[in-house]
């Protein structure tokens, strides 16, 4: 693996785990909002309330994946270019598509 790509790919792990569990809860107070009124004054134990958040979390993973991959992806270009980083690979004559390929 070349070293740019593996600087990039690095810088693109970090960001991508935080804006995932990011998605994924807002997503989730999403569905809890939706949900509320059936949930409340029933009765139910917090394990169990617990364990439908894990379910449907699960369920949001697809919805998330794209989300967080299309945000982190952003940061991470935004990054590079106000670095001035960018610049200095175009310059190099790397293309941008060379650039965002480990992404």
């Amino acid at each position: 693996m070349k070293k740019l790509n593996k600087s990039i790919l690095v810088a693109f792990i970090k960001p991508f785990f935080y804006t995932f569990f990011i998605v994924i809860f807002i997503l989730l107070m999403q569905f809890l909002w939706k949900y509320i009124d059936d949930l409340i004054g029933k009765g139910l134990e917090p394990s169990l309330i617990i364990e439908l958040l894990i379910y449907a979390s699960s369920t949001l993973v697809p919805t998330a994946l794209p989300l967080a991959i299309l945000l982190s992806s952003i940061m991470i270009i935004g990054n590079l270019s106000e670095k001035s980083e960018l610049t200095a690979l175009k310059a190099s004559g790397i293309s941008f598509f060379q650039i965002i390929k480990p992404i």
